[in-house]
């Protein structure tokens, strides 16, 4: 599947939760990394029709890789850092905006 090319072979890792299941990690990597890496090519299902959807550019422009992090939604995985303990969810349909 995919592989991590370890630019720094000393750095910590870190370990993130993916709907309830544990992945450690290198610190420093995307989200997207630390699942692709993993195994994981269902990041979110479209609002209409349920399709799953998986990271496609890994450079912000598509919006393809929407995950909750911490319970915020709408973020997207390529451009969001892994920290210790971060809790990601798949996206489901449409997240709301604001309160």
């Amino acid at each position: 599947m995919f592989t991590e090319i370890a630019t720094d072979p000393g750095a910590p890792t870190v370990t993130i939760v993916f709907e309830g299941r544990e992945i450690a990690t290198r610190a420093g990597a995307t989200v997207a990394a630390a699942l692709l890496a993993a195994g994981e090519l269902h990041f979110r299902d479209t609002p209409v029709g349920a399709e799953r959807r998986g990271p496609y550019c890994l450079m912000g422009v598509c919006f393809d890789c929407l995950v909750e992090i911490d319970g915020e939604p709408n973020r997207q995985a390529c451009m969001a850092t892994v920290r210790d303990g971060m809790r990601v969810e798949r996206q489901r349909g449409a997240a709301g905006i604001g309160p």
